[in-house]
């Protein structure tokens, strides 16, 4: 009987462990105004930085609608817009010119950096160099370098250490100019600290390298639609005025000084030139006075009205 007494009591003394204390409602809501405070600033952060890259990007193709073929307010609205966004020191932009890249645009680069482009703008492709510019052209997609400060084939050549002294330059990204897979040219981005760029800052770069290419190509279009008007232009005002010739000559045979009178007016008129005289040498000769292309437009003129040789005199 003691034995069961002093067991039970035994039992009777052992205690459950308590249960976990539930936060009450304002401290579980702190908890979750907590946890969610990183995550809404992260999607702001993004969704501003979404908001910003559209805004640069419409600019640009903006700038691109507006400016008649003319790159250098495009290729400065692309710089200024990475370089701002990419949270870059200073940006260029290269276009392929034979076996080289001509720099033909800077933004935000040191004075220093600027006199030697402008002093030496271009820069050679060399298939055995390291550097951004001639990896980017050998693998025609993004290079980026860390630091390009611990890259052997800068320390160990003085020209492209006289570039590190006047750029400043550490983490460097280069991003190709592609037509057709063609390389025409590239973009250089440039930090002075060693902080390597991310991938949405690699592909926004990539997204003003596109438009750059058709900025280009716009270009091109329109001087070649320039050109072929200006040429269709003048064959009909060379025709008209041949046409016109040949109509003098029809109604006044003979009557040498009007018939020439007419070639000199016309000649004149088409080649914005000014004619001083014009005499006939045996029937072969038209001596014009002036430059020579504007006497060579003259002479192509005799050479349609008259089926003799005509050529170009010298002024006395």
């Amino acid at each position: 009987m003691r034995g069961r007494s002093r067991a039970g009591s035994v039992k009777s003394r052992r205690r459950k462990p308590a249960a976990p204390k539930r936060p009450s409602g304002a401290e579980a809501a702190r908890s979750r105004s907590s946890s969610a405070e990183p995550e809404s600033a992260l999607l702001s952060r993004e969704l501003a930085e979404a908001r910003q890259q559209q805004t640069a990007t419409a600019d640009v193709l903006r700038i691109i609608s507006s400016s008649s073929g003319e790159l250098e307010p495009v290729f400065s609205a692309i710089l200024e817009n990475a370089t701002r966004l990419c949270q870059a020191k200073f940006a260029n932009l290269f276009l392929v010119e034979g076996e080289a890249f001509r720099n033909v645009a800077l933004h935000g680069a040191p004075p220093t950096f600027i006199e030697a482009r402008r002093q030496q703008p271009l820069l050679r492709i060399l298939k055995d160099s390291n550097t951004v510019l001639n990896r980017m052209a050998a693998v025609k997609k993004p290079v980026q370098i860390e630091d390009i400060r611990m890259e052997p084939s800068y320390r160990g050549d003085s020209q492209r250490q006289r570039f590190l002294d006047q750029s400043g330059a550490r983490t460097v990204l280069g991003v190709p100019l592609l037509r057709d897979n063609e390389l025409v040219g590239g973009i250089a981005i440039y930090r002075q600290e060693v902080r390597p760029f991310g991938e949405k800052q690699i592909a926004l770069v990539q997204n003003f390298a596109a438009q750059a290419v058709i900025a280009i190509e716009n270009a091109r279009l329109l001087s070649e639609l320039r050109q072929r008007t200006t040429d269709l232009t003048e064959a009909l005002e060379q025709q008209t005025a041949t046409a016109d010739v040949l109509s003098v000559i029809s109604s006044s045979p003979g009557n040498l000084e009007l018939v020439f009178q007419a070639m000199l007016e016309k000649a004149v008129s088409i080649c914005n030139a000014k004619i001083r005289y014009a005499v006939p040498l045996r029937w072969q000769c038209i001596s014009l006075g002036g430059a020579s292309k504007y006497a060579r437009c003259a002479c192509r003129i005799s050479k349609k009205t008259w089926p003799l040789s005509a050529t170009v005199g010298q002024q006395p």
